[in-house]
């Protein structure tokens, strides 16, 4: 089933254990790749010997999404420096989650502060920047640009010219006069009188 998450909607979530049915950890955190846009695992904390410990689960050892995350076995967790494949995202320090968002003539937009992804596909789909306390404007992911080590670089907004806006109100008004006709909407004079 296809189905479309939010990261901060998923913090928290149970990992489960499929065969079992027993919960390994909850979800703290995401690691989103800055140039694809795949969402390649999830930092997930369980229970250690002395409290708990954070852990990483790879998208692929994903078996399940809904109500809790379904993994096939514990086994799935592991430290995200035992993955070989990650260590140069790990160090490549871009991030989105937590990054600023600004635009290709430079107007600052906001933090991504959420995410929105594919649970089926893996793959990042809006970003929600957010100014203070305030949400802005959802961006698509196909909006963007570049990631850059201090910032996520996004294509500016379409500037609409005036005369097409203007265009717009005329053809509105236009419309307007035409259902709002005298002979049509209200009766004439001569209908009033009797």
């Amino acid at each position: 089933m296809r189905m479309q998450a939010r990261f901060t909607t998923a913090l928290g979530l149970p990992v489960v254990e499929e065969r079992h049915g027993e919960t390994v950890g909850h979800i703290t955190g995401m690691l989103l790749h800055p140039d694809t846009g795949t969402v390649e695992g999830f930092y997930v904390s369980a229970p250690a010997m002395f409290g708990t410990q954070e852990f990483f689960c790879a998208a692929q050892d994903i078996i399940r999404w809904g109500a809790f995350l379904a993994v096939r076995s514990a086994e799935a967790l592991s430290l995200a420096e035992e993955h070989i494949r990650l260590q140069p995202l790990l160090e490549d320090g871009r991030t989105i989650l937590g990054q600023h968002i600004r635009t290709q003539s430079g107007v600052h937009v906001g933090i991504c502060r959420d995410v929105q992804f594919s649970t089926e596909s893996m793959k990042l789909t809006w970003l929600f920047p957010k100014r203070w306390w305030r949400w802005g404007t959802a961006i698509p992911v196909s909006e963007i640009i570049e990631v850059l080590p201090d910032a996520v670089v996004v294509r500016d907004p379409i500037a609409y010219e005036k005369e097409s806006i203007a265009d717009v109100g005329r053809e509105a008004l236009e419309k307007l006069q035409e259902i709002t006709d005298p002979g049509i909407a209200r009766p004439s004079r001569s209908l009033k009188r009797r």
